[in-house]
């Protein structure tokens, strides 16, 4: 039973993190509550705290899983690398990067803003520039106190049969940004508990990290490349509500004699403040290049109205949009409301829906 200093204590979903205000930062052995989701940086100082009841998961005892690294101010992460997710605080693997073009309407140039368009609202010249996100798997024990607050099942795929509104999911398939990532290293030869773990990774304890890429990942990486790019990302920031937002192609079936084309998206919503406020209503608007212009409006997002607080500040979701043309642009707002019942909306930035123009089957089940 390993002791963990309890100085500062980081709520993130349903679960917790601590790190010591004073003492080295680095190295510092990581501790969780096995079965709770719950972990704690323990100092590296050499006196040492117990955690209090208050903050210990009831009936639950902290062990040490790992040792926290320095997180990488430059270049990439390797496949193999153990991480701690910033936000979520789920315990991951990083199976390879992908490199992304980032649209920050946050640090847009000041230009002049032109009228409504197919393509956004209002909208200004953005220029993306390179950001890395890896391709990561979860941690199965720490799935259940996740879900709350972002979809551990959000990465789906068409299945290849008639049924062409038919989806299945890889459940624990994430991707995270860069800087989402808490290096940390581990003695356990399977730290992280994933049905694919074994059949992409390979321990060597002569490498570093000791997890190298298996022939089936670099097999499954090349066969299924063009349903898991990464490609655009979409940021903007309304009354320090972020939205962010990842476009992603999944294919076209044929539908009663047309084209049915399908994508996915991902979006995360994060309160930048202190204040708390309550996701109310979502308001879509979604142009087909076939010329048509659709307004959706709803309570919630995916049968949620989530609370963002300083405690939990983010949730992330993904949904699905069909056209019958090869290409579309949405863009939207979010309502939300403030203790005192006031609301306000937060923009959604314009992206858009491309599709493959050398296209290939979709996959219907795991491709090695």
């Amino acid at each position: 039973m390993a002791a963990c200093a309890a100085r500062r204590v980081l709520a993130v979903g349903s679960r917790w993190w601590s790190r010591s205000l004073t003492g080295p930062r680095w190295p510092r052995p990581l501790c969780a509550a096995a079965g709770t989701g719950a972990f704690s940086p323990a100092a590296t100082t050499t006196t040492r705290r117990h955690l209090s009841s208050r903050n210990r998961p009831e009936g639950k005892v902290l062990e040490t899983v790992g040792v926290f690294e320095v997180p990488k101010q430059n270049g990439k992460y390797e496949t193999g690398q153990l991480f701690l997710h910033s936000v979520f605080g789920y315990r991951g693997v990083v199976l390879f990067p992908w490199q992304a073009r980032l649209y920050d309407r946050d640090v847009a140039s000041a230009a002049p803003e032109k009228a409504e368009n197919p393509a956004g609202h209002g909208s200004k010249e953005v220029k993306g520039k390179t950001h890395t996100y890896y391709q990561v798997l979860i941690d199965a024990r720490d799935c259940p106190h996740i879900s709350q607050r972002s979809q551990t099942e959000a990465v789906t795929f068409l299945a290849n049969h008639d049924d062409s509104r038919a989806l299945y999911a890889i459940p624990g398939l994430d991707y995270v940004s860069h800087e989402d990532i808490l290096p940390y290293t581990s003695t356990d030869q399977v730290p992280i508990q994933h049905e694919l773990f074994e059949r992409f990774l390979l321990y060597d304890q002569t490498k570093a990290p000791p997890f190298v890429a298996r022939e089936t990942l670099r097999a499954w990486q090349e066969k299924n490349h063009p349903w898991l790019e990464l490609s655009d990302v979409h940021r903007e920031t309304t009354e320090n509500i972020r939205v962010t937002v990842i476009p992603f192609y999944m294919g076209m079936r044929e539908a009663q004699n047309s084209h049915v084309y399908w994508w996915r998206y991902c979006i995360r919503l994060e309160n930048l403040d202190s204040d708390v406020v309550q996701l109310r209503e979502r308001h879509w608007r979604i142009f087909s290049l076939s010329g048509t212009l659709e307004t959706v409006r709803g309570r919630g997002v995916v049968g949620r109205e989530p609370v963002l607080s300083k405690e939990q500040p983010a949730f992330q979701y993904s949904s699905h949009v069909s056209l019958q043309a090869s290409s579309g642009h949405m863009w939207g707002t979010f309502r939300f409301e403030r203790p005192d019942g006031s609301h306000f909306d937060v923009r959604i930035p314009p992206f858009s829906l491309e599709s493959n123009k050398d296209e290939k089957t979709p996959p219907s089940g795991l491709h090695w």
